[in-house]
């Protein structure tokens, strides 16, 4: 089950480039400007930067807890986004 949320945001390219180092030094992390890849253990989150809006995927494990999935996800973006936060993920 693969879960989308584009998040409504001028500093998606900003906001993709911090999660990705900050996650870097526990998980292999890929990036540059406009995308994204970290290797969460939970499944891969997957990023793209548009010009409004952050766009976020997630693809669970099978033993995965999504809600708490979900959740460390947009916690550790609305961090970075304490401007904006708290960001809003429409995930479908």
């Amino acid at each position: 089950m693969t879960l989308t949320a584009h998040v409504p945001t001028p500093n998606a390219s900003r906001y993709l480039q911090q999660l990705c180092k900050h996650w870097s030094h526990k998980f292999e992390t890929e990036f540059d400007p406009q995308s994204g890849v970290i290797a969460f253990p939970m499944g891969p989150i997957r990023m793209a930067a548009q010009e409004e809006a952050l766009v976020v995927t997630i693809d669970p494990t099978a033993d995965a807890d999504v809600a708490v999935f979900k959740k460390v996800v947009a916690e550790h973006l609305d961090r970075f986004a304490f401007r904006e936060a708290p960001l809003a993920f429409d995930w479908k």
